[in-house]
């Protein structure tokens, strides 16, 4: 498939979606199979999400930072999937330039509040194993509520200023070699200057990395450091609590290292369906695993649910209990 070329065109009417190929018939197979993760996915992420709401036994900060993350999930497959199913079953796999660069908003602020959320959710359990005697002066409400607006607030700012740099840009090409539109790949088929578009790139994937990351490497050394010199009782707390948590930081941080490889290095002579995997890797595995990690191992939530308060519906936590309960 050749590049359209537009000779001092700003604009092209359309992109092209390199990365599918002719599935033939297993179009309806793989269809089916995308519909029922998406299904899953979304059903265990507003479940989680209702439970954690519904019970006010679970109106701490711990849960809400989990319900902050499990509506970025659904924020970020809804992002991903209803494109992906339209494409599946298309023949030309175009997408108008207004739904692409929706989409490029959509996965990048993601895959940010993602990693901010994850860096919050370390410092709660720093302070809630280091602090214990302080954690409710430390941790209070409002808090709790300042530190989700800032999860939130500067990746969608950020994000949306992207737009404005991208839209503008005058473009020799219109087809992107992946599933989805990213930012990265609309800026390579620029054929005007791009270097304030690096420049901003560059600073925002800094930030979005580095910050969270400084915030979560200090958390947990000092976790780990009240570990070794703190009790039995002490340590037990500190792995209950934290290895979901740890599950997800690397679950998620694989998945963003394969969509930077996929981005910044040439992988065309990588197979198709690897290329495929690793740039759906962290928009797919996150939403699909957290809630069964979470669901399973928080014993409080499965706890509340075998012994609802008075004022929960028991239809409800018996949906919980055969989602996750088996």
């Amino acid at each position: 498939m050749k590049t359209r070329l537009m000779k001092n065109s700003t604009h092209l009417p359309d992109f092209i979606l390199g990365a599918y190929f002719d599935g033939g018939t297993f179009r309806y197979l793989y269809f089916i199979i995308v519909m029922s993760l998406y299904v899953f996915i979304f059903g265990s992420n507003v479940l989680l999400i209702v439970v954690i709401c519904v019970n006010r036994s679970l109106h701490e900060p711990m849960y809400m930072f989990l319900c902050s993350l499990f509506v970025n999930e659904l924020y970020g497959s809804t992002g991903l999937f209803p494109s992906l199913l339209v494409q599946i079953l298309s023949d030309v796999h175009t997408v108008s330039a207004p739904l692409c660069f929706l989409q490029v908003f959509s996965v990048y602020s993601y895959g940010s509040i993602e990693f901010l959320n994850l860096a919050v959710m370390s410092y709660d359990r720093y302070l809630a194993i280091c602090c214990p005697l302080q954690y409710n002066e430390l941790m209070t409400s409002n808090k709790v509520t300042k530190l989700i607006v800032a999860v939130w607030s500067p990746p969608l700012l950020v994000n949306f200023l992207t737009l404005p740099l991208i839209v503008p840009l005058k473009r020799c090409g219109n087809i992107i070699n992946k599933v989805y539109c990213d930012n990265h790949s609309i800026v390579k088929l620029a054929c005007s200057d791009t270097t304030l578009n690096n420049i901003y790139g560059l600073t925002v994937s800094a930030l979005s990395v580095f910050g969270p990351l400084i915030v979560i490497l200090y958390t947990y050394t000092r976790i780990l450091k009240v570990c070794f010199s703190g009790s039995k009782q002490t340590r037990q707390k500190a792995v209950s609590t934290c290895t979901p948590h740890l599950a997800s930081l690397l679950n998620f941080s694989f998945g963003a290292c394969f969509e930077i490889l996929q981005s910044r290095f040439n992988m065309n002579s990588s197979p198709n369906m690897l290329r495929i995997f690793l740039s759906l890797y962290f928009l797919t595995c996150p939403p699909l695993f957290n809630p069964l990690m979470y669901g399973l191992n928080l014993s409080k939530i499965r706890v509340t649910s075998h012994n609802p308060p008075a004022h929960t519906g028991k239809t409800l936590n018996k949906i919980f209990l055969v989602a996750f309960s088996g």
